[in-house]
């Protein structure tokens, strides 16, 4: 017997135009820039009225939060099972687990580039808490990313003496600066898969017990 309940047909035709409206409006987002986008832009290209839109969302920056979540969504996804910090016991463990994270997240940015400029560039001037809950995602990477270095040092591949919490903050400060140049150079796939290269041997062979 099957408990899962059935969505209505009406149910269904709600969850796929709020769906439509978070992708058009990233779409928009994308092409115009979030400040330059209204309301009437996203709902003229639905071919829906103020009233419907706002029957889904309070405004554009309750759409942005939702472009946020599942952004975070797929960063976590890509972190899980044989990617956890406690996931690997050897350094060329660590080596290959770093190459399939970067793979992972170029992947995420690649898909859309419009997801890293709007994060990047426009969503920290949209107000305080936005900005704030933007600065608690990268704190969070590089706490996280810490445990990736907590855990080499406990097995014994990484220099003892390592400050795991400095080096997953600038870590994190690295991404960053492969997503500026991904964007400044979206179709130099050789300087980007060097720039990734680089990144990934400090994050072996620069913290590596000697």
């Amino acid at each position: 017997m099957n408990d899962t309940p059935t969505l209505s047909r009406a149910e269904r035709n709600r969850l796929q135009l709020r769906a439509d409206i978070i992708q058009t409006a990233f779409e928009e987002f994308s092409a115009k820039g979030y400040h330059q986008t209204a309301i009437s832009d996203i709902a003229k290209r639905l071919g829906i009225g103020h009233g419907t839109f706002y029957r889904h969302f309070e405004n554009k920056r309750d759409i942005l939060e939702h472009v946020i979540n599942d952004v975070s969504a797929k960063i976590i996804n890509a972190l899980s099972a044989e990617n956890a910090p406690t996931a690997v016991a050897t350094l060329e463990g660590y080596r290959e687990q770093t190459a399939r994270i970067a793979k992972s997240l170029t992947a995420i940015f690649a898909e859309n580039p419009g997801v890293a400029r709007l994060i990047l560039f426009e969503a920290t001037s949209i107000d305080e808490e936005m900005t704030q809950r933007l600065l608690n995602l990268l704190d969070w990477g590089g706490r996280l990313t810490a445990s990736y270095m907590e855990n080499g040092v406990k097995l014994g591949f990484f220099r003892a003496d390592l400050d795991t919490e400095a080096t997953g903050h600038a870590v994190i400060g690295m991404i960053l600066m492969s997503v500026v140049r991904f964007l400044n150079t979206p179709d130099d796939r050789e300087a980007q898969k060097k720039f990734g290269d680089a990144i990934q041997r400090l994050l072996v062979d620069g913290v590596a017990r000697r």
